[in-house]
């Protein structure tokens, strides 16, 4: 070692001091970033989209589930007349995931609970004059079977305007923290596993659709229940807690407002706001 040291310092001393001072500048360039002709990229804007999500419509707020016509279409008109582009609830997860470009800095997402028939009957036909995306969580043990409920023709008549996307919102509904208290421990695995799977299963079958996506009934979950999601092949999930949905926040629990008829107005725009922040 003393002997290779002591050759390339003969060596470098037999260097002209002008090459020298330019053989240190480029060892300089490869271990320095300052030096480099591509410097670090800045962080991207954490882009902050608020996920609005209804249930049902009629000509009166009997709960504060139902939002009326009016209302329903005055927030439309806003979204409009406001400059707000609404985005594909699909788009929105691709980006978060790194597959998508980021969306516009002012944009919204629709979504809609349960499969209420007010969806088809009095949602649709508004969603079909501005031609916004908007994305249906159903549980299937209700479809063609409860009163309140869409049929599954009506379901499918509305994937294929192009604007509606089906996804799950486990097979009928339960309330898990219910459900953990009543069953064994083996049981519950159980009838979490067969929610989650049942739902996905069928409306893939029925609606020839893919459903990757869950909203949690009443929006209850932990750690164990997004565990079990993702291991039934769920990528994203929802919540009901009234915050906007970044992609810093848990993917599988992302956040949504539930719209009242109350949110009009300037109500409504404080819920929109834009939100792009770095």
């Amino acid at each position: 070692m003393i002997l290779v040291a002591e050759r390339t310092s003969a060596m470098w001393r037999g260097i002209p001091r002008v090459r020298r001072v330019l053989s240190l500048i480029l060892v300089a360039a490869c271990l320095c970033p300052a030096f480099s002709s591509n410097p670090p990229q800045t962080a991207a804007p954490s882009v902050q989209v608020p996920i609005l999500v209804y249930h049902r419509f009629g000509a009166v707020a009997a709960n504060d589930m139902t939002v009326t016509m009016s209302a329903f279409r005055s927030q439309m008109e806003q979204l409009v007349e406001g400059g707000y582009t609404v985005i594909s609830l699909e788009r929105l997860i691709g980006y978060f995931m790194g597959n998508a470009a980021a969306p516009p800095s002012c944009c919204v997402v629709i979504t809609a609970d349960d499969g209420h028939r007010s969806i088809y009957t009095d949602m649709a036909p508004l969603v079909k004059k501005y031609g916004i995306p908007v994305t249906l969580f159903v549980y299937p043990s209700a479809i063609s079977n409860a009163a309140w409920a869409m049929t599954w023709d009506q379901l499918k008549e509305l994937t294929t305007t192009g604007l509606f996307d089906i996804q799950s919102h486990t097979f009928w509904h339960p309330n898990f923290q219910r459900e953990q208290q009543r069953l064994e421990p083996a049981a519950y695995e159980r009838f979490v596993a067969w929610q989650l799977r049942q739902s996905r299963t069928i409306l893939e079958r029925k609606l020839l659709t893919r459903v990757d996506m869950i909203a949690w009934p009443f929006g209850i979950y932990d750690d164990w229940l997004l565990n079990q999601a993702q291991q039934a092949g769920y990528v994203a999930g929802f919540s009901l807690k009234r915050l906007p949905a970044s992609g810093h926040a848990q993917l599988m629990a992302l956040p949504r407002y539930l719209v009242t008829d109350s949110e009009r107005g300037l109500a409504f725009e404080r819920l929109l706001a834009c939100r792009s922040r770095t």
